[in-house]
């Protein structure tokens, strides 16, 4: 037996470790953390929450912006603060940058790649042995009382995320991920189907399909053909297949690449009942000549032709988007262009991100860099905006029917409301009346009177034949 694989396997017999984790970034690391969790749990150790003590703490990171950086490198000084005699744990894309640029933080005891997640059980106990660190026993009684509570309770998530493409090909000119994430990867239709139907079985009744690229799924497997050139069939055999799984009532898509939405795409799109009328399509300008500088291949009014599409075949689809401001270059009146854009395009929500400049990027040494203070202020324009669209857009469905999936019970000034989201993923909460805790988890239909605080809708089943 290999020396190593000897010793893991001894430490894995006798030490049981208190693992908590944090997420940063995008929907792709959410899932591969719950994948890290179930590793770790798999093994016979606890998840704790991030606040409490641990002997491992894992942030999964993210390097899309510096401000992202800062915030990775931010939870792990925090980590360590927690305990410092744990091991904290750097994953993810901030780890993979650092690595390839030499950084070392004397906070992080370790860096583990995205390749690497599969392995990060092997990967903390090497790093706790190496310190002669055993911790003896099983869980404790109070731990095992826990979890035997946690067990005989009912699902808390309605709604789970199922990765099926990694790595990206596009190289957008302000954009570190391909350089970190790799090239493009696809899962096969028989296993992303075999892993949705075990989310079904533990409950799940809405899946979001997720990749860094998920417009190029099944790229890989086509010879070397363009993701336009496949014109979305793989992602929509996918999709079919997974829609056949009994218990999975809702599919959600990830952001999408603007050139996949054809009229063929959304014609099948249109054919899958169970999925949801939401679709995030990356946006980043609304001026042509940013969207140039920025590497985007396609045009303003590409996209509004593409965005007609959509509404052509779905009633009153949510439409979201990203939008860079501060981009380099970018003048006021590019800046205005975009703003009368997204008016025009009438988003459903909007992400607002100052341009972040990103070393090893061609966005980087580009001439004519915007000023942190401008960026500040075109944002806040925009979120303004943006935050307009939103509410104009929730308020299309007052009067409406709606099927909500309901997910948790919230208290706002005083009252306690049952909420959950419609197919649109607009928020609706319903008074909580005696027994409602059992409709959590389920799906409901409710009739939207209005607007309740704290951005949802308010909605009554007794209006519901």
């Amino acid at each position: 037996m290999h020396e190593g694989w000897k010793m893991f396997t001894e430490w894995k017999g006798r030490m049981k470790l208190r693992v908590a984790f944090l997420t940063l970034g995008c929907k792709v690391n959410f899932y591969e953390t719950e994948k890290m969790k179930r590793q770790f749990e798999e093994a016979g150790h606890t998840v704790v929450a991030f606040g409490e003590s641990a002997d491992a703490y894992i942030i999964n990171t993210c390097t899309v912006t510096n401000i992202a950086d800062r915030k990775s490198r931010k939870m792990l000084h925090r980590a360590r603060r927690q305990n410092p005699e744990a091991v904290v744990v750097a994953a993810g894309c901030y780890a993979d940058s650092a690595k390839k640029k030499g950084e070392a933080d004397e906070s992080i005891d370790l860096f583990v790649s995205n390749e690497e997640k599969n392995a990060i059980v092997e990967k903390v106990a090497a790093a706790l042995s190496g310190r002669g660190a055993v911790w003896q026993g099983g869980l404790s009684d109070f731990e095992r009382e826990c979890r035997m509570t946690e067990e005989a309770m009912p699902q808390k998530h309605t709604r789970a995320y199922l990765k099926v493409q990694d790595g990206c090909n596009q190289y957008c000119s302000y954009c570190i991920i391909p350089y970190v994430r790799g090239p493009l990867k696809s899962r096969g239709i028989e296993d992303a189907a075999v892993e949705a139907a075990g989310m079904a079985q533990q409950g799940i009744h809405e899946i979001v399909l997720t990749g860094i690229h998920l417009s190029s799924y099944g790229v890989d497997f086509s010879g070397g053909k363009h993701f336009v050139e496949l014109g979305g069939r793989p992602l929509l055999s996918l999709l079919k297949e997974i829609s056949g799984i009994r218990g999975i009532e809702r599919i959600r898509l990830g952001s999408l690449e603007p050139r996949i939405i054809t009229e063929e795409f959304v014609k099948e799109l249109a054919g899958i009942p169970k999925l949801c009328p939401q679709f995030h399509l990356s946006l980043q300008s609304g001026c042509d000549g940013t969207l140039r500088r920025m590497n985007r291949h396609y045009t303003t009014g590409d996209y509004l032709k593409r965005l007609g599409i959509l509404r052509g075949y779905f009633e009153n689809p949510a439409i979201t988007t990203d939008v860079i401001v501060g981009f380099p270059q970018e003048t006021a009146e590019d800046f205005e262009a975009t703003c009368a854009f997204v008016k025009k395009a009438a988003f459903a929500r909007i992400h607002v991100f100052k341009y972040s400049r990103r070393h090893g990027t061609m966005a980087d040494a580009m001439e004519g860099q915007v000023a942190e203070e401008e960026k500040a202020r075109r944002s806040d324009v925009l979120l303004g905006t943006a935050a307009k669209l939103e509410e104009e857009y929730k308020r299309i469905f007052a009067g409406k029917r709606e099927k909500v999936l309901f997910e948790e019970i919230v208290r706002i000034q005083g009252k306690e409301y049952l909420t959950g989201y419609n197919e649109r993923y607009v928020r609706i909460g319903v008074p909580v009346k005696e027994g409602d805790i059992r409709r959590c988890n389920t799906i409901g239909s409710v009739q939207v009177s209005g607007c309740l605080a704290e951005g949802l809708m308010l909605g009554d089943f007794s209006s519901c034949p």
